[in-house]
């Protein structure tokens, strides 16, 4: 009756899915963990109880820049957003934006997606926590991770190999053993299971070269190993096999043992079960006799788990489970929760600093591209309005064709500045002046050069900042691609690294990247509707340029030249 209160109480607890509080306001930061046990993920039927669950943080779900440099700041919460949780950190690396936790959940529920905790960071002033063992419960005798810092229990504070194995940096979680054949032996006392009625359960993860033959664990008269890819447990002169551990993947083998029977389960699934009895167990324990490969997460229980707590156990350690997702939550999002901030603040919570860099630059190009389109829009407006006006009161001139300066000039239209051109190398011919000799056609000629040379210094003035345009359109997608690229490039590299390989891992992650590709032809597109419309203004200006320059040069040939 009081396990059924307690596990009660721990539904109870675990209950609320949603929770729109924050914690504590001087904790910044949360990624929101759910462990889905419906159908759509690792479907359970029974509540399982004292899980410990394991937490991968990376980039796309955790931010480490606002975390404490050794995650001491790191507080793991329930769905009610009050209960604290035990945890343990195995591993925390800033640097490389990588963290794995273990945390007991006093009850997972089966069937279900409201499976919710929350861990916290963000506070520079919060003291330590996460002490080794605090994501187990009493009944792990040990946890065995292989990695710098140990954590599993004050069992496993005293226990350490007789001869440490080599390491392989990036294994299940984080770090692995590597198998060479040569035992790994700790000295270990089988008192907690005799205490609990020799009652255990072990499971461990292996990924291994060669499966036809191995001892995997051998504690005492106890002996779990492969044999002929067959997962075999053994004790005195009895034996249950059944299973298929495949070569070089990934692979959890569990073991019960208790009331007089032995259950096996490969990745979290029953394989086999028959009558064997616990034997002594002694005080040396001995891990991947013959083995070569690499072995992860070796966890003792004196407890008989249920096959529900072993499928959860192995769904939250694998790397290709669907049960467990995480996303990143910021404060300022939770708090205004009732209110609809649409998928793009998503977006922007996962951006990566290569994306932000990338974001940025297309912010400027945008800047300077929508500054020439208004410049230069307000410019070909002013010319086309100049030159309108000046070409009216030049085709209603007659006599005073060349004194059309001296009334209302027109400074911002090119076509006038050209006259101007064209009247000064008439001046100095003295051209309309009493006595002065009528135009030659080379000094027609030496006139319509001159103002032909003003009309390329015009035309370059009403093109110049054009180039600019042309850099936004043609550079903003191929910016905004890179900055795709590497954000998937990054998002990719940290899931292979941390091991979590869900969808909900992945897509905000990638999102977030695209995200880089969307500001790119946010700045190509204005910059090419922007480009074609100017274009065409100053083509027109331009056009007006040189047909004004053949009727000046007309009629000072009909008026001036030589008959």
């Amino acid at each position: 009756m009081m396990r059924k209160a307690l596990t009660a109480l721990a539904l109870a607890t675990l209950l609320p899915a949603t929770a729109h509080a924050w914690w504590n306001a001087d904790w910044s930061e949360r990624a929101k963990v759910t462990l889905n046990t419906s159908a759509q993920g690792l479907e359970t039927k029974e509540a399982a109880a004292g899980v410990a669950v394991a937490v991968r943080l990376h980039s796309g779900n955790f931010d480490f820049t606002a975390a404490k440099e050794d995650g001491g700041d790191l507080r793991v919460v329930a769905a009610d957003d009050k209960t604290p949780l035990k945890f343990s950190i195995e591993r925390f690396d800033a640097v490389n934006e990588l963290a794995v936790l273990w945390v007991q959940l006093p009850s997972v529920l089966p069937g279900t997606d409201k499976n919710v905790f929350y861990v916290y960071a963000g506070n520079a002033k919060a003291a330590a926590e996460g002490a080794d063992g605090g994501g187990f419960d009493a009944a792990t005798v040990v946890a065995l991770h292989f990695s710098d810092k140990p954590a599993g229990g004050d069992q496993l504070g005293a226990i350490r190999p007789q001869s440490p194995p080599a390491i392989e940096p990036n294994g299940l979680l984080a770090a692995s053993a590597k198998l060479a054949g040569e035992p790994i032996v700790y000295a270990l006392s089988d008192k907690a299971v005799t205490d609990a009625g020799n009652q255990l359960t072990a499971s461990l993860w292996v990924k291994l070269d060669d499966v036809q033959r191995a001892t995997l664990l051998q504690w005492g008269g106890l002996t779990l190993g492969l044999s002929g890819g067959r997962l075999v447990v053994r004790a005195d002169r009895a034996e249950v096999s059944g299973g298929e551990v495949p070569v070089a993947r990934w692979t959890q083998v569990a073991v019960r043992l208790g009331l007089g029977k032995a259950t096996l389960f490969v990745n979290g699934a029953q394989v086999a079960q028959g009558d064997l009895a616990t034997p002594a167990l002694g005080s040396s324990l001995r891990l991947g006799e013959g083995a070569r490969g690499l072995m992860d997460e070796v966890q003792l229980s004196a407890a008989l788990r249920s096959a529900d707590w072993i499928a959860v156990a192995a769904g939250a350690q694998g790397g290709e489970s669907r049960l467990v997702a995480s996303a990143r939550e910021a404060k300022d999002a939770v708090e205004a929760e009732g209110e609809s901030h649409g998928y793009m603040g998503i977006l922007v919570k996962n951006l990566t600093p290569d994306a932000w860099a990338v974001i940025g630059i297309l912010a400027v190009m945008f800047a300077i591209a929508a500054w020439v389109m208004v410049t230069k829009g307000l410019l070909v407006n002013r010319v086309a309005r100049a030159n309108r006006s000046f070409v009216l009161r030049f085709r209603d001139a007659s006599d005073e064709l060349l004194h059309l300066e001296q009334h209302a000039p027109h400074p911002q239209s090119p076509i006038y500045r050209l006259y101007q051109a064209g009247v000064r190398e008439l001046a100095k011919r003295r051209v309309g002046e009493a006595g002065s000799a009528p135009l030659s056609g080379a000094s027609l000629d030496a006139v319509k050069a001159s103002v032909d040379a003003d009309y390329v210094r015009e035309n370059a003035q009403l093109n110049s900042g054009m180039v600019l345009l042309t850099i936004a359109i043609s550079g903003g997608p191929f910016l905004g691609l890179l900055g795709t690229v590497v954000g998937v490039m990054i998002t990719f590299a940290a899931i292979a690294a941390a091991g979590d390989v869900n969808v909900n891992a992945i897509a905000p992650g990638i999102a977030a990247a695209l995200l880089a590709t969307v500001a790119g032809l946010g700045v190509a597109i204005p910059s090419l509707f922007g480009y074609n419309y100017l274009a065409s203004q100053i083509k027109n200006a331009t056009s007006d340029m040189q047909i004004f320059i053949d009727e000046f040069i007309t009629r000072v040939a009909e008026l001036y030249g030589a008959r």
